[in-house]
């Protein structure tokens, strides 16, 4: 199919890709990895380390300490960002930041920041929800479909 694009190209379009391969910097793909699994790893072991401060602290239980921890990431996921440290915590380690509960807190806060000149009402307000709507939109989503399986599977006896 690739042979098929350079057929149809004049040799001045062939003689341009080539000279664009050539020049092209490789992506270390390999080294872009390993960031994204360490800094997503530690993320993550700070979220668990949160789970038990609270759990120690707060006497919560494993089973209902999850939303404060989900809420106490967010939020330092959060204040980093208005204050510039999560920005280049993304670009060091890319989807290691962005996968965690943390790029939520990052992406409506970076709209609202972007958008602030525009005033609180319509800047903030009405851009701050636009990449995290939809994300908000499936998860709610998501959770009524897998909660009426759940009621369905226990109407019928299987759960």
């Amino acid at each position: 199919m690739v042979a098929n694009k350079q057929k149809k190209m004049t040799p001045q379009q062939q003689k341009y890709q080539q000279m664009q391969q050539k020049h092209e910097l490789k992506r270390p793909v390999l080294k872009n990895c390993f960031r994204a699994f360490w800094v997503g790893g530690v993320i993550c072991a700070i979220g668990q380390a949160i789970s038990y401060f609270y759990i120690y602290f707060f006497h919560f239980t494993e089973q209902n300490v999850g939303n404060p921890t989900v809420a106490t990431m967010v939020f330092l996921s959060m204040l980093l960002t208005g204050f510039g440290v999560y920005d280049r915590l993304g670009q060091f380690a890319g989807a290691g930041s962005a996968v965690p509960v943390t790029g939520f807190g990052n992406a409506v806060i970076s709209a609202a920041i972007e958008h602030r000149t525009e005033g609180f009402v319509l800047g903030v307000g009405g851009n701050m929800f636009k990449l995290a709507g939809s994300v908000i939109l499936f998860g709610v989503f998501s959770a009524f479909v897998v909660a009426l399986i759940k009621t369905l599977l226990g109407m019928w006896g299987v759960l």
